[in-house]
């Protein structure tokens, strides 16, 4: 891994980007890094608490930061960021955003920063999460939520980001519905057409935050 980091996304929202940054983070930690964690945005923060993904990313850490940098903006509404944004009176800026990272960043030996939603979520009137991803320009890890219709959605954004020429990290697939389909031929066409490597795959578990142990399922990316 040649950056001081890595940005997780995800096809969708609730495809588990929290665990995988988890586990990232625990990896990362298991070869004696000093690793830090961020949620530029999050929504759905409880009056004067934490964020459930921020407490779990924060919990997971070893670097010690001030929560205003590792969540620089926290909405109470689990709504889109622009629209909870909106709603408070706030403009999501990517150069707040940049600046906390590079606070994190000089603490650290990696930041891994999570997306909110899908990789085009948007974050004001005309920037959203791929536009944060170009400005930090770190590896991106996408999470392929494992259901039905994950193919299709894998694919596009795959497509947009090597549209947006960001480096690539790899994928991993994780597995959000214990009902599925033929899951192992679905991860057989992910691995036919998505760009390797496939980092891993997650277990289900129907706690979002729960990460199983790093070292049994997920691969760095080098």
């Amino acid at each position: 891994m040649t950056a001081r980091g890595l940005f997780v996304t995800g096809t969708d929202t609730g495809v588990g980007k929290t665990r995988v940054a988890v586990a990232l983070i625990h990896a990362l930690r298991a070869e004696g890094l000093r690793v830090a964690a961020m949620k530029p945005v999050s929504a759905g923060s409880p009056p004067g608490g934490l964020n459930e993904d921020v407490a779990a990313l924060l919990k997971a850490a070893n670097v010690a930061a001030d929560v205003r940098d590792v969540n620089p903006y926290a909405f109470e509404s689990a709504i889109a960021p622009h629209l909870a944004a909106a709603q408070a009176g706030v403009r999501i800026e990517l150069a707040v955003i940049a600046a906390a990272y590079a606070r994190l960043a000089a603490r650290a030996d990696a930041v891994v920063v999570e997306g909110a939603g899908g990789w085009r979520v948007p974050l004001n009137e005309r920037e959203d999460m791929a536009d944060l991803a170009q400005q930090l320009a770190l590896p991106v890890v996408l999470v392929v939520g494992l259901r039905l219709g994950c193919l299709n959605h894998a694919v596009l954004t795959v497509e947009s980001i090597a549209r947006r020429q960001v480096p690539w990290a790899g994928w991993v697939g994780n597995h959000i519905d214990p009902a599925m389909a033929q899951p192992a031929t679905n991860l057989e066409a992910l691995r036919a057409r998505l760009p390797g490597p496939c980092l891993g795959v997650q277990a289900f578990s129907s706690d979002p935050a729960f990460s199983a142990d790093a070292s049994s399922w997920l691969t760095l990316p080098r």
